[in-house]
Order: C-alpha cells, then sequence, then structure tokens
C-alpha cells in the first residue's frame, strides 16, 4: 500500500518526532493503510494537541509550506499547517474539534485514549485506533468512508 516515497517521508516524520515530548498520531489514509485498511494513501495527516502541533512545526521547519494557524470549516476546525517531506503532501493539526449536532463543538480530541502503535519498517507508529476514526467519519458525515472503516474493523475482528 505504501511506495517509497511514502515509507521515506514517515521515517523522516518519525525520526524527528520519536522520543520528543509531545503527543502526535498519524491519522487518515495514510493511518488507515499502516492498520491494514485496503486504501493507497493520498498524504500523510499528522493530529496533536496544540502544543504538540506547534512543535511538529518547529522540529520539521525546514519542510513548512504553511505555518500552524487556527482554521474552521463547517464540520471540523483545528489549528492547521502544511509541509512537505519527500515530495509527499504532511498535514498538520492541532486541537480537532467536530461540530456537534447541536451546533456546538466538542472539546478537543483526548489522543491518549485513542492512541494504537503500529509497527512499520522497525518504527512504532502512533496511529487513531479505527473505531475512534470510524466515529469521526460518522460525525463529519462521511459516511462512505466510515462504512469503509467499519467493513475493516469488522475483518480484523472476525481473526
Amino acid at each position: 500500500m505504501f511506495d517509497m516515497s511514502y515509507a521515506k517521508a514517515l521515517r523522516r516524520i518519525y525520526s524527528s518526532l520519536h522520543g520528543k515530548p509531545l503527543n502526535w498520531v498519524v491519522t487518515g489514509s495514510c493511518s488507515f493503510a499502516l492498520q491494514g485498511v485496503p486504501v493507497i494513501p493520498n498524504d500523510i495527516d499528522l493530529q496533536a494537541d496544540l502544543p504538540g502541533a506547534l512543535a511538529i512545526e518547529q522540529h520539521l521547519s525546514k519542510y513548512v509550506v504553511r505555518k500552524v494557524k487556527f482554521s474552521t470549516a463547517e464540520k471540523i476546525r483545528s489549528h492547521f499547517g502544511e509541509l512537505c517531506v519527500n515530495g509527499i503532501k504532511v498535514e498538520i493539526m492541532g486541537d480537532v474539534q467536530k461540530r456537534l449536532a447541536d451546533g456546538t463543538w466538542e472539546k478537543p480530541v483526548d489522543l491518549e485514549q485513542y492512541k494504537r502503535f503500529v509497527e512499520f519498517r522497525g518504527m512504532e507508529i502512533p496511529v487513531l485506533a479505527l473505531e475512534y476514526e470510524y466515529e469521526a467519519y460518522m460525525k463529519l458525515g462521511r459516511f462512505e468512508k466510515a462504512e469503509m472503516l467499519k467493513g475493516s474493523i469488522a475483518s480484523t475482528e472476525a481473526l
């Protein structure tokens, strides 16, 4: 599922962040692929709390395309930035919040609660649990992606 450029970008990110006192995970399509979901990543999404997002930007400063700043869309908001690592688009999201049905914003995600580690080429990559990702996509109204994740979760549990 990973071509060499993604593997190299992940190694660069991991080597820059591993062992540092910050709370981060890989999320989105790259996380799904790392967890065995049959998808081809279209970028690498890094999620952290706000201090973590700013630290990621600092530790990978030579790759910054867009500095981390607060950004809001209809159903989601975060402190957002963008990197380009080995030609791969890397998005940084800090203190992600999703809009609830009543129009209020949920608290930022507690990454520690949903963090799992996946071994990839000798690295222990932190990712968000697929069960959490499923719920998040349901809240965002992205039902097709949520159903794909639900199928992968069910097939993993059947093993």
